[in-house]
């Protein structure tokens, strides 16, 4: 009979959490590290711990930044840049895709996720009050709204909107190009590069 180590089964278990993995693949990966402990596991271990040491959330753009230091990336108001824009993401994989394609040069807002109207989700976790804030005290001329769009996505980029009502900023979204029900971490950079192109305002219902 076969005999489970409870170690390897729940290291398998939380690999095959990662995004494209399934049990098969995270076995495989288990093997790997098993079979190159010093090559792999040790300095995996070591890295790992760093980063839950020391990496965190800024939260006022919410991208991620060291414990020890202010956020300094273009995403946020501590950097050197003096930007008019704040496009604004669901999460840390959209801004990398949009800012590999070049389209766009201003200010990130992270929120780290969707509302929806079937969930108690708290605002407070998408740092929609921080953006409501940086448009208020910072020079900022346009929030670009480049949620998905799913229905968690179109829900989210209303309730930005209506927090702004209040703000004499410029509110566009993201247009042709952006297929319903898409998501911007898998879209192409000409499909991107449309979007932000051909945004258009954001109008009350």
């Amino acid at each position: 009979m076969k005999k489970n180590i409870p170690e390897i089964e729940e290291l398998v278990r939380l690999i095959s959490k990662l995004p494209g993995l399934g049990p098969k693949s995270a076995k495989r990966i288990v093997l790997k590290l098993i079979n190159n402990r010093e090559e792999l596991i040790k300095p995996l271990a070591n890295i790992l711990a760093q980063v839950y040491k020391n990496i965190v959330r800024c939260n006022i753009c919410g991208n991620i930044k060291s414990s020890n230091s202010s956020c300094t990336f273009q995403t946020c108001s501590y950097s050197d840049k003096n930007y008019t824009q704040i496009c604004v993401v669901e999460n840390i994989a959209d801004m990398w895709v949009i800012e590999n394609s070049g389209i766009y040069k201003g200010y990130y807002h992270i929120l780290g996720g969707t509302l929806s109207s079937s969930d108690n989700k708290k605002t407070d976790n998408l740092l929609i009050p921080s953006l409501v804030e940086r448009v208020k005290k910072d020079t900022i001329d346009e929030v670009i709204l480049a949620t998905s769009a799913t229905i968690e996505g179109q829900t989210t980029a209303h309730y930005i909107r209506d927090s702004l009502k209040d703000t004499k900023v410029k509110i566009s979204k993201l247009a042709q190009g952006l297929p319903i029900g898409g998501e911007i971490e898998f879209l192409d950079d000409g499909t991107l590069v449309s979007a932000f192109k051909n945004r258009g305002p954001v109008v009350s219902d």
